[in-house]
């Protein structure tokens, strides 16, 4: 009888540990697609339904496995810690040599899946001579959502800062696996072949243990293939992954994969950028700059002596953080961030300037491009129309907005968004060879504004010359597009931006 207790008891708390592993792995695979393939609430979205139709189809699976049912368990127990512990390491090294790299993906989420699918329905005939059934669903049911509750909470807060996500996979399936070696070794008396489970279980626990214990090589490999240049810096956040690299002296920031800037030419983004608000106003002295948390937007507005306060609200700490104390970042952004005029804050900026209170002479807004619905309700009627208690009646406000070359469509939705609240608008763009043709936005509520007056000019630009003019023309494949307002409720922008992108 204490036998029995025991070994409920034990596989219960085994189904706590797998509905966290279980978990970990969908997170880690809707985490990877959206560093590698962007858009992360699409990616979230298909990781999320693959994973539960999966499911599924691994508890109708399982009832077709009539024997040895103990076996069986540790069997799956094995192969989830190693396909669902792997999968990071094997998707990192495929991205870049697979066509079809979004199926190999699903096909991770599928089997891992339908292998946890197997779990709950075997653990249920295991245990249903030794537990009432009444007991045995509402303790199997109560473990099970229990341990995926403390996986969702310490997926972004711990484990993705501290461990990546190729060592959270890693971690998560040595844990799995240690499970199934736990369970062959103590309840070798219930299995028909204990020894060679003991020994399988002790392999694939050192399979782990040695790729864990790598994870750093793995991952420094995995992404020499995925950049050209040498990674000298990466951290995961719990929004982003920052890496950076460096080729021939020149340094190149991405966030989830996508270039931000390359030390070669960002100059001429970040001139192009500030340069024709701050022209334009009349000895501007409060400054606000949304995103930006590369500090590159910052120096340049500290280039004007009339400024005498700029406040940086960027979502990422880590981000702000890194180029607060690297040093060689602090160099090309000029210690803007460590200025005393800058107070850096690390909040949402959709929330920011609901909440904000202070009046600004010039806005600039350098958001990443709207790849995901997260990032696009930052380029909605709504989120304009609440800059305008931010607003002076003859406030600057600057936008990036992406490439009109190769996302028409995106940025005329982010031109014609902006032109339904503030009439007063100039569309400009021009060439970062990073980039090739990039985009802008100039507005103003006040109409009485010509954003080809210069009030104010210095010395030290390397790009810009103050001729607006030849900024604002735009040639035929260039040319504005019949596109829908970027509303809360549709964000259309996000399907352009995909749609557009994609193809390139």
């Amino acid at each position: 009888m204490v036998r029995k207790q025991n070994l409920a008891i034990f596989l219960l708390i085994a189904v706590f540990i797998i509905a966290t592993c279980g978990l970990i792995y969908e997170l880690v695979a809707g985490a990877l697609a959206s560093y590698l393939l962007g858009d992360s609430v699409k990616q979230f979205s298909f990781v999320i339904g693959t994973y539960l139709f999966s499911m599924g189809v691994g508890s109708y699976l399982a009832k077709f496995i009539v024997k040895d049912l103990f076996d069986r368990f540790i069997d799956i127990e094995l192969l989830i810690g190693l396909i669902g512990g792997l999968s990071s390491v094997v998707l990192f090294l495929l991205f870049q040599q697979v066509e079809h790299f979004q199926f190999v993906l699903y096909l991770f989420v599928f089997l891992t899946g339908c292998l946890c699918g197997m779990e709950i329905p075997l653990l249920m005939n295991i245990l249903r001579d030794r537990v009432k059934f009444r007991d045995l669903v509402s303790n199997v049911f109560a473990f099970d959502y229990i341990g995926a509750l403390i996986a969702s909470v310490l997926f972004p807060i711990l484990l993705i800062p501290r461990l990546g996500v190729m060592g959270t996979s890693l971690l998560f399936g040595i844990i799995n696996i240690t499970v199934g070696v736990l369970l062959s070794f103590y309840f070798s008396k219930q299995l028909r072949k204990p020894v060679e489970l003991q020994i399988k279980s002790l392999v694939c626990l050192s399979i782990l243990v040695t790729a864990f214990y790598y994870a750093d090589d793995l991952l420094k490999f995995s992404e020499s293939k995925l950049y050209s240049s040498n990674v000298i810096y990466k951290h995961a956040t719990p929004y982003q992954r920052i890496v950076l690299t460096e080729s021939m002296g020149d340094y190149q920031l991405f966030l989830n994969n996508n270039l931000q800037f390359n030390t070669k030419d960002e100059y001429r983004y970040h001139e192009v950028l500030v340069h024709p608000a701050m022209s334009v106003a009349k000895a501007p002295k409060k400054v606000l700059v949304l995103g930006g948390g590369d500090g590159m937007a910052a120096r340049e507005i500290l280039k004007y002596p009339s400024v005498t306060a700029i406040v940086l609200v960027d979502l990422d700490e880590g981000m702000t953080q890194l180029f607060q104390t690297n040093e060689i970042l602090r160099k090309y952004n000029q210690d803007a961030l460590n200025n005393s005029k800058v107070t850096v804050i690390n909040k949402d900026a959709f929330i920011w300037v609901k909440e904000a209170k202070d009046q600004f002479d010039v806005i600039i807004i350098d958001f990443p491009d709207p790849s995901n619905y997260s990032l696009g309700k930052l380029y909605t009627s709504s989120f304009y129309k609440s800059l305008q208690p931010l607003m002076k009646p003859q406030s600057l406000i600057s936008v990036q907005t992406t490439s009109p070359y190769f996302a028409p469509k995106s940025y005329w939705c982010i031109h014609e968004t902006i032109a339904s609240v503030y009439p007063n608008i100039s569309a400009y763009h021009s060439y970062v060879p990073s980039f090739g043709e990039w985009g802008f936005c100039l507005f103003s509520p006040d109409m009485r504004i010509n954003f080809n007056r210069v009030n104010q000019r210095v010395d030290q630009l390397r790009f810009y010359d103050y001729n607006f003019n030849k900024l604002i023309d735009f040639p035929e494949d260039m040319k504005r597009r019949d596109v829908e307002i970027n509303r809360l409720d549709n964000q259309i922008l996000v399907r352009y931006f995909d749609e557009e992108w994609s193809k390139i």
